[in-house]
């Protein structure tokens, strides 16, 4: 708690929690159902930029979040393996959405066990890609092989976008603080925007199950 005090200027708290922050939200987004509100991949570039500026160091950051990919993605395959097909039974809700959950099963009946590598780099897809894999019965070697290799490849690939930017546009760094409240404000209000939407369509599809008065 000491070192949270100690935090005066976004810089710091950039410092202090930084990879915390990073790898809570990975984490979630590739392991946990209510993962496709976050917008990962522009998270990714920002990253990039942050380690570009040298509040945080590249190497770290990229460990950091392959580390939590991997094991958001080992999550959403247990969890999938655990329930099973009920999860196609559950209701919608705020972080739930089932339809989600069908149309990743489509692209995986498409393109099997790779869609544990492709999914990576489509939005919603892989916050439910691996939960499928779980329920589909994929062996864990392969699914982990797959999971191991798409992660290096969508997190790096995103990060050095960003370093590279950050490095060939040095003047970027000025404005550094700037860009990060912008990608943090931007992912509160696409959550928000979100939920409302979650909760619009919930309430229409109720109404819609409701009999029709004579």
């Amino acid at each position: 708690m000491e070192g949270l005090q100690q935090v005066t200027s976004l810089d710091e708290l950039i410092r202090w929690g930084g990879y915390l922050i990073l790898f809570a939200i990975v984490f979630a987004e590739t392991g946990l159902f209510f993962g496709f509100l976050l917008p990962g991949d522009s998270l990714l570039i920002t990253a990039g930029l942050v380690a570009a500026s040298g509040k945080l160091g590249f190497g770290e950051v990229n460990l950091t979040m392959i580390t939590a990919a991997i094991l958001g993605d080992s999550t959403g395959y247990f969890i999938g393996k655990a329930l099973g097909r009920k999860l196609f039974e559950r209701e919608d809700s705020l972080i739930f959405r089932r339809e989600y959950l069908q149309r990743t099963q489509t692209f995986y009946d498409r393109h099997g066990g790779k869609t544990i590598f492709f999914a990576r780099f489509v939005p919603i897809i892989r916050s439910f890609a691996t939960t499928v894999a779980g329920i589909a019965g994929m062996a864990y070697l392969r699914f982990i092989t797959f999971s191991v290799s798409g992660a290096i490849t969508w997190i790096v690939s995103l990060t050095s976008l960003g370093y590279f930017l950050g490095s060939q546009f040095p003047e970027l760094d000025t404005y550094i603080n700037l860009i990060i409240s912008i990608t943090v404000g931007a992912i509160i209000l696409s959550i928000i925007f979100k939920l409302i939407r979650a909760k619009i369509e919930l309430q229409r599809a109720k109404s819609a199950k409701l009999p029709n008065p004579d």
